[in-house]
């Protein structure tokens, strides 16, 4: 049965749009950016993730007698009952596509509309985005890592929730990952879904080599067996060899891998390799497992493992080694007679201080070598003058600036819904997974970097700059 996610929100955010309405603001218009404070891993970029999933709620969000009901027992006004029982979505919302690798303090998410619906709108927007963000860019780092090698999300069963490995399978194929071992996953969304043996099959048998044969016979055509059980040199390999010889041969079957999943995998691999290779198997692939990250792949590649897939579980769906993803939903501006009234939330911790207004983001392209020059955010209705030389410069340290042109300019943020509709027409999950491909390989190799990588440039432009500097002196009480 299809689960009503209408009530996927926190307390809070209700009480909020019920205020809103009893203090007849209800319809004042305000402006809200999604974006996020730093990237997992210290890495510098993420893939942004989760939109289809943010267009399906949105599509889907009504108010049911049941949650009115329960609404009405919590003690919610009668009015607000009301108003939520004839909802209708009228917010404009703009996004970066799928896919795209995006930055700190950018917004890749923008909302227009009455202030008690983009009120409501925000936990579920971040809850959609921050999880698939945080698998889609986990999934990357893995990939680049494997250096072409493929990658293969194997974690449904290490998730800490069914929604978090459905969700997290599609993250991982949109960051790079080649296919899941989950059958939902593969069938709902199209995944390719991958098949291995395990350790228990084998130790269901009297033998090693009984339990490969057995499974040969069973599955000719994707003949995978795990040879770590016992022990993968004097025992794994000859028995796999020997069912290969004994069992598919005769059929004139190839098998298809056999999986190491202990030990030192780069020296098993290349040892294994060898004696596959040997016995006529060349074809037959490695597969390595064994809680593998970006970092154990890179050092396997470069300590010339033998290994044609690596399969990744609870690090992946987990994001284990940095599993927050930082997104935040703040109120930019509001808007009066067709006016547009700049916000600001100031805090103690600079880090802190939001960009105010509502906004365009760009990315500005070199034109001779196609890679990302930076990001800017300028005022909504700016254009970048393309023709002629552009100056970027650090909106906290402006003394360092850039001029930079032979560049195209192209505006991220898409419309996604107007006034309630969707207007948006979602690509393919495969055509969001080359996207994101092709725009990772824009991007320069010191901004792809695990350690210490460049810091990409996200700047603002001159008039964008000075109203955020005109607010802040404002509400500092700073003369001019």
């Amino acid at each position: 049965m299809k689960r009503n996610l209408s009530l996927m929100t926190e307390l809070y955010e209700l009480t909020m749009a019920n205020g809103f309405l009893e203090n007849k603001k209800a319809d004042d218009i305000a402006y809200f950016d999604l974006f996020f404070r730093r990237v997992p891993d210290k890495g510098g970029f993420a893939v942004f993730a989760g939109l289809s999933q943010i267009i399906e709620y949105l599509k889907n969000l009504s108010f049911n007698e049941s949650d009115l009901e329960y609404l009405r027992e919590n003690g919610f006004a009668e009015s607000f009952i009301e108003y939520l029982k004839n909802f209708e979505l009228k917010c404009d919302i703009w996004s970066v596509p799928e896919g795209t690798p995006i930055f700190p303090n950018e917004p890749v998410i923008k909302v227009r509309g009455p202030i008690i619906q983009a009120q409501l709108l925000e936990t579920i927007l971040l809850v959609s985005m921050n999880h698939q963000s945080l698998i889609a860019t986990k999934a990357n780092r893995l990939v680049r890592a494997a250096k072409g090698t493929e990658v293969a999300e194997f974690g449904t069963r290490r998730a800490t929730s069914y929604d978090n490995a459905y969700y997290g399978s599609r993250a991982a194929y949109i960051g790079g990952c080649v296919g899941t071992s989950g059958v939902l996953q593969g069938k709902d969304f199209g995944i390719p879904i991958m098949n291995t043996m395990i350790h228990s099959w084998v130790q269901m048998f009297d033998s090693e080599y009984e339990a490969f044969c057995e499974y040969a016979k069973l599955y000719p055509d994707d003949c995978s067996f795990v040879i770590d059980t016992y022990d993968t040199l004097k025992s794994g390999v000859p028995n796999a060899i020997k069912a290969f010889d004994d069992i598919l041969k005769p059929m004139g079957k190839r098998p298809i891998s056999v999986r190491i999943d202990s030990g030192d995998i780069t020296y098993l691999s290349k040892k294994v390799r060898k004696m596959l290779d040997e016995a006529g198997y060349p074809d037959c692939n490695i597969i390595a497992s064994n809680s593998l990250d970006e970092y154990i792949i890179n050092d396997m590649i470069l300590q010339g493992a033998k290994v044609d897939c690596f399969v990744v579980g609870e690090r992946l769906i987990n994001s284990a080694s940095s599993p927050l993803f930082s997104g935040v939903y703040k109120l930019c501006a509001t808007e009066k007679n067709g006016e547009i009234i700049p916000k600001i939330n100031l805090s103690e911790n600079v880090s802190k201080i939001t960009t105010p207004h509502s906004k365009m983001l760009y990315r500005l392209f070199d034109c001779d070598t196609g890679k990302a020059i930076a990001d800017v955010l300028t005022l909504e209705n700016e254009v970048i003058d393309e023709s002629k030389p552009y100056t970027l410069f650090d909106p906290d340290f402006t003394w360092k600036r850039k001029e930079v042109e032979n560049f195209v300019a192209r505006k991220l943020l898409v419309p996604v819904f107007v006034k309630g509709e969707c207007v948006y027409k979602e690509p393919s999950l495969d055509e969001i997974r080359d996207y994101c491909s092709e725009q990772i390989d824009n991007l320069w190799e010191e901004v792809k970097r695990f350690e210490n990588p460049h810091t990409y440039y996200v700047d603002l432009s001159e008039d964008l700059w000075r109203v955020r500097k005109e607010l802040i002196e404002e509400h500092k009480g700073v003369k001019r």
